[in-house]
């Protein structure tokens, strides 16, 4: 029951980073080589006579749809040779290398985010899939960590109150079941302010928000420990570094889920053993014919 209380309270947090909040901002700067592809609208126009308004739908020109305008339009990908890259991804975007095998760049944000205006055919904004992108990146390689972690420096050490062996598993599905409930609490809560927080941001900053720009790092008025003070060409490389190393932490971290599934064990638990040679290995005999 608590497990499942916890998983529950994870999916809610993190649901905000698909949310949408009122308000909108665009990749103009990074986007306007890509070809405008527009559809008719809704206009509301009032009735003869009778004084009230009515929703009338504006005459469709017709056609191909935005989503087949884009594959038409679009060119050779790069991540994948000898496929189609849709005109939506054109290669402007930081780390865009025409990868979108299903669409999603064509598919409009606004069924999700802005209603009618979606579903009438306005392509949705690229940032609003790179924000999702960066933030769910960067949960993964922190469940990267947290799966390495206790198998390489160890676990918490527990107490009567929470029991002795509360934070002792190093196998990160079970340890979830594991710990004390008011530990995932305070998991949940650390979650939800930074969530707040960055939906805080985009809403100040309006247009003018970078993707995943949570006031951390270097410039004015940010958050920066380690005194960080790049060159612009220097920081457009460690902003594609941090993208490649989120995309790989999403792949890795279903791996690594997906392993401790089958196995039971942790992560450096299972390492550890495939890197011993087995007994039999020093055993001439075993790969040589008997006799030999």
């Amino acid at each position: 029951m608590k497990l499942s209380t916890a998983i529950v309270l994870a999916f809610v947090s993190s649901a905000t980073a698909f949310t949408g909040p009122q308000t909108s901002f665009s990749a103009d700067t990074a986007l306007n080589a890509r070809p405008k592809i527009g559809a008719a609208r809704k206009k509301v126009v009032p009735k003869k006579g009778k004084g009230k308004v009515a929703a009338k739908a504006a005459p469709s020109s017709g056609g191909p749809s935005p989503s087949a305008q884009a594959w038409a339009a679009g060119g050779p990908s790069i991540a994948l040779p000898y496929t189609k890259a849709p005109a939506t991804l054109d290669g402007s975007m930081l780390g865009d290398v025409g990868f979108d095998p299903l669409g999603f760049s064509t598919t409009p944000v606004g069924p999700w985010f802005a209603g009618l205006e979606g579903r009438n055919g306005v392509i949705g904004d690229l940032n609003w899939y790179r924000e999702a992108e960066l933030i769910h990146g960067r949960i993964a390689q922190l469940a990267v960590l947290g799966f390495l972690g206790p198998g390489l420096v160890g676990t918490l050490p527990g107490n009567d109150w929470t029991g002795v062996d509360a934070y002792s598993n190093t196998n990160p599905l079970e340890a979830f079941s594991q710990v004390p409930g008011l530990a995932l609490l305070q998991i949940f809560g650390l979650m939800t302010f930074f969530e707040f927080r960055r939906i805080g941001i985009i809403q100040e900053e309006g247009s003018s928000y970078q993707p995943g720009d949570l006031r951390i790092g270097q410039g004015a008025g940010r958050y920066n420990p380690f005194g960080l003070n790049y060159t612009p060409e220097e920081y457009e490389e460690k902003r594609l570094q941090e993208l490649k190393h989120c995309r790989l932490a999403m792949v890795a971290i279903f791996g690594l889920w997906a392993q401790a599934q089958a196995s039971g064990v942790g992560v450096v638990e299972q390492l550890s053993g495939a890197l011993t040679a087995p007994e039999y290995y020093a055993k001439a005999g075993y790969f040589l014919p008997e006799g030999i």
